[in-house]
């Protein structure tokens, strides 16, 4: 499809890529505001929130105010036809009115309600003196020593505040001539934001303070002979979006570790300061920033709410979060058998998090000391502090094997440790390549050659998310292992193509990007089309993060107007409009944000009746498609097909309790049960049905829904029809075994 591909339907008919991806945000800050979610979970989803609007301004917003101020252009036109002016000014609006709920849920329900819990955010005027002696003490001995006043005046301009730092601006005035200075204090990031105050371990109470505050109580002490008239806390955020010019890079790791410096220093694109403080602080910060009135978030506090995730991350307080749901190891390999053997004899499916990633660990870990395994290769985009993975790969290189890992150096905010992990692998002697100039390395690949009677065989892992085992205890994502030697020879094919010059592209069953995917993506959506033209059975069901390429969406509006019923599972971003008379109403978009983050990629097509499934490591937006390397491949042997087609999207489509319906005009709608249905929460019963506490069969051509919750022993059943959730008549309960709402829990 050629990169300058016209829309065929009119603007109106296409959403804009960042104000449905504000609409995503608004989704998860609907978590914060559900009063059945723990409280400490709510607390999580507004830290979220925070942290996602925080990338959305480092690289959405200062990429818009480029394209604005600067003339650049930009990478994608969105088929909406809003120009950056407009698409600035509704976002401002948007996150304005999102900010200001977010501060509102904050200060009247999830800080009153920790509170009510034992968890007390405490102001210094609330400090008796023991409490009050203990801070000053804390703040001489390990606050003090750290800190850095920096003055503002003629001598001494306005200093650079760092991407994201937290800091006080202060006026202060001279106690013998009058003059009145402003000043800065950086809040020290290497220090516990959340300070506890001394009490009773014994009891499940915390009282904390914020370490601004501390700083801000003894301000005095930093400007000797000053008087400090008023002070208040911001924030700035930058332009964090890396330009690298890969051509004339003669080593691109060096040219990333050099460039990675510019992100302290990019253009300031948001200033968030306390609505308390006194505006001359604000008018100041924005003329020193070269900021807009706009671009000016007052809040009410605290400021960075990304900090409060650390009391999810503390220990207790067990009653204040979800109940734990822990991993169940894949049955295929739970025998502790060769896993050779196993995936030799069948093609093994794996969904995380409902199944542990130690299966993945494993196979890694075990080709690295088999003496048979010959060569191991693996794509590494995002992976975790400590990897076994990398450790793994380290190992079987020191063990004499041919060990190539493709680190990818530009995987977004990751670049730091991947540049570790290459430099680790390089020295054990692991053949560390960076991939093709131009294209990030997205797909998700692991390739292991063994020696056997029958001659070389090779073992493929392939898979929807990272080798990584920290975002597998939290990311929903699938992942297929065969022996199949079509698969194999395309991986090892592939891996030539990433690795060294090869333009060899006889791919039996993988389909690869940016070489056809799209073009084969759109082709199945035609070919769904095709079989509704002429009266077959005709039905798309994607699942996936993201949908942005114009080309697909006008595919998908065909198929629907030719009466393909198409259900679209995306948690983010969605440009196409549902339900739009004449062009999408046979087209459903629903979006799920629950505790585990939606993040794999499944593709069903009913093909006349003759299902195909594949899976991807690639969302439908044109990154993936035209600046990537991006792998979708099919699931096939009849068990791990039927567990997709039976289980997996008819447990997710039936979701009634986290789901939400997309409407026309690009906003959502929670999901509802009908009457006398029951509520169908689907990533608990995912996890159940991985341990086998519920199951899904067929009957009568219909596909039913039925949980067996062991707590009750009671049954429930119902037709998963296209448009609505499983019938499930009684029985069905959430979490821990309690009633779920109608709005739904975390």
């Amino acid at each position: 499809m050629p990169s300058h591909y016209q829309p065929a339907f009119p603007p109106d008919h296409y959403l804009n890529r960042e104000l449905s991806w504000l609409e995503f945000n608004a989704r998860v800050l609907e978590e914060a505001a559900d009063s059945t979610n723990p409280q400490l979970e709510r607390l999580k989803f507004a830290a979220i929130f925070s942290a996602n609007l925080d990338e959305f301004f480092e690289v959405r917003v200062a990429g818009l105010q480029q394209q604005l101020y600067a003339g650049i252009e930009p990478q994608d036109y969105g088929a909406d036809g809003l120009d950056p002016a407009q698409q600035l000014a509704q976002i401002a609006t948007r996150v304005h009115a999102l900010v200001a709920e977010q501060h509102r849920l904050l200060d009247t329900e999830i800080v009153p309600g920790l509170a009510a819990a034992g968890i007390e955010r405490v102001g210094f005027d609330q400090l008796n003196p023991a409490e009050r002696e203990y801070l000053d003490k804390l703040f001489a001995r390990e606050i003090y020593p750290v800190l850095t006043p920096l003055a503002i005046d003629p001598g001494h301009p306005f200093p650079h505040v760092h991407n994201k730092s937290l800091n006080i601006v202060l006026l202060v005035e001279n106690a013998e001539s009058g003059q009145q200075l402003f000043a800065v204090v950086q809040v020290p990031a290497l220090l516990d934001r959340v300070v506890a105050l001394p009490g009773d371990d014994t009891t499940e109470r915390l009282r904390f303070v914020l370490l601004e505050e501390i700083i801000a109580a003894h301000l005095g002490d930093l400007f000797g002979g000053f008087r400090v008239l008023a002070h208040t806390v911001f924030r700035v955020t930058r332009n964090t979006d890396l330009v690298i010019n890969e051509d004339e890079a003669e080593d691109l790791l060096q040219t990333i570790e050099e460039t990675l410096r510019q992100r302290i220093l990019g253009e300031a694109v948001r200033l968030e300061i306390l609505a308390s403080g006194d505006e001359r602080f604000a008018q100041m910060l924005m003329g020193a920033l070269d900021l807009r009135e706009n671009d000016v978030y007052r809040v009410n506090g605290p400021v960075d709410l990304t900090a409060l995730m650390a009391l999810h991350r503390g220990e207790g307080f067990k009653a204040l979060r979800d109940e734990a749901l822990v991993p169940r190891p894949s049955p295929a390999f739970a025998s502790g058998d060769n896993p050779f053997d196993i995936i030799r004899a069948q093609d093994v499916l794996v969904h995380h998090p409902y199944e542990s990633f130690g299966a993945v660990v494993d196979f890694i870990d075990r080709a690295a000391d088999d003496p048979q395994v010959l060569a191991i290769k693996q794509t590494l985009y995002r992976t975790s502090g400590a990897s076994p993975i990398v450790s793994a790969l380290a190992r079987a290189a020191q063990n004499g094997k041919q060990v190539t890992a493709l680190v990818e150096l530009k995987a977004r905010y990751d670049e730091e440790n991947n540049i570790v992990w290459a430099r680790e692998l390089e020295q054990a002697g692991v053949h560390v390549v960076y991939g093709i100039v131009g294209l990030k390395t997205h797909c998700k690949a692991a390739l292991v050659v063994r020696r056997e009677r029958g001659g070389l065989q090779r073992y493929v892992h392939l898979s929807t998310g990272n080798y990584n085992p920290t975002t597998a205890r939290v990311y929903t994502d699938v992942g297929l292992f065969t022996a199949d030697p079509a698969f194999g020879e395309d991986v090892s094919e592939m891996f030539n193509l990433l690795t060294g010059y090869s333009q060899s592209r006889r791919w039996r069953k993988l389909l690869v990007a940016p070489v056809e995917l799209r073009e084969r993506v759109i082709a199945l959506i035609d070919r769904e089309r095709r079989h509704a033209e002429a009266g077959r059975p005709a039905r798309i069901i994607v699942k996936m993060n993201a949908l942005v390429e114009v080309s697909v969406i006008d595919a998908l509006y065909r198929a629907s107007q030719a009466g393909v019923e198409i259900d679209l599972i995306i948690r983010g971003i969605c440009c196409l409009r549902a339900g739009l008379p004449g062009v999408s109403e046979r087209i459903r978009v629903i979006s799920i944000v629950d505790r585990f983050l939606e993040h794999s990629r499944v593709f069903y097509f009913s093909n006349g009746g003759s299902p195909e499934v594949f899976l991807a490591s690639a969302d439908w937006m044109p990154r993936n498609f035209v600046r990537r390397i991006e792998v979708m491949f099919p699931v096939e042997q009849a068990q791990p097909k039927a567990r997709i087609v039976d289980r997996i999207l008819p447990t997710i489509l039936g979701d009634n309790v986290k789901a939400r319906l997309q409407n026309p005009d690009g906003t959502y709608r929670r999901a509802r049960p009908a009457e006398g249905q029951a509520t169908i929460r689907s990533q608990t019963v995912l996890h159940s049905l991985a341990r086998g506490s519920a199951h899904v069969v067929d009957h009568a051509g219909h596909r039913l829904f039925v949980p067996v919750l062991r707590r009750n022993g009671k049954k429930g059943k119902g037709e998963a029809r296209r448009g609505a959730a499983p019938r499930v008549r009684r029985g069905a309960k959430g979490a821990a075994g309690r009633k779920v709402p109608d709005e739904g829990s975390s």
